[in-house]
């Protein structure tokens, strides 16, 4: 598996894929998009976090380089945390360790190439198997907000995850 740079007219066909319901979609961005993702309002999105947050998007590929994950990372330059968000794998692909794998190139990434001392993320609680798959790389709890996202008639707790480099 690798990593490398997202690019819009090769990557998003298939990525647009990934998320094919409303609740994986709430999920996966917390509906800071409309559901469903368009290529304009997808793109325009990244735009917006890459000025903002200066998040890059990277995607995860097989060595045939057939695309099985995406995500953004950042990195805070005053703390040297980094911070990844909108992390997702092809559906076809979950359960098999390829989450996992990517995230692991995600981390060294980080930690080797941008000096971070350490990376976060945000995730449901009720999103129980990316949860399980963060715990597995070493990502622990650093604070849960309850009830702070509204989900139909549900209420979603989020929780802060943050692994150091000491510890991966």
């Amino acid at each position: 598996m690798r990593i490398r740079p997202y690019i819009p007219n090769k990557d998003y066909e298939y990525l647009s894929k990934w998320v094919d319901n409303e609740r994986a979609h709430a999920f996966w961005c917390a509906n800071r998009l409309s559901y469903p993702i368009t290529p304009k309002s997808f793109h325009d999105f990244l735009e917006k976090i890459s000025m903002d947050w200066t998040d890059s998007a990277y995607v995860a590929t097989e060595n045939n380089g057939q695309i099985i994950g995406f995500f953004c990372y950042s990195i805070n330059t005053e703390d040297n945390i980094g911070f990844l968000k909108f992390v997702i794998v092809d559906k076809a692909k979950r359960g098999k360790g390829y989450g996992k794998e990517m995230l692991n190139l995600a981390l060294r990434y980080a930690f080797q190439i941008t000096g971070a001392k350490a990376v976060q993320l945000n995730v449901f609680n009720e999103n129980t198997l990316a949860k399980q798959c963060y715990e597995k790389i070493g990502f622990v709890e650093r604070n849960i907000d309850k009830d702070v996202f509204s989900y139909k008639n549900e209420l979603w707790s989020r929780c802060n995850m943050i692994v150091s480099k000491q510890s991966f």
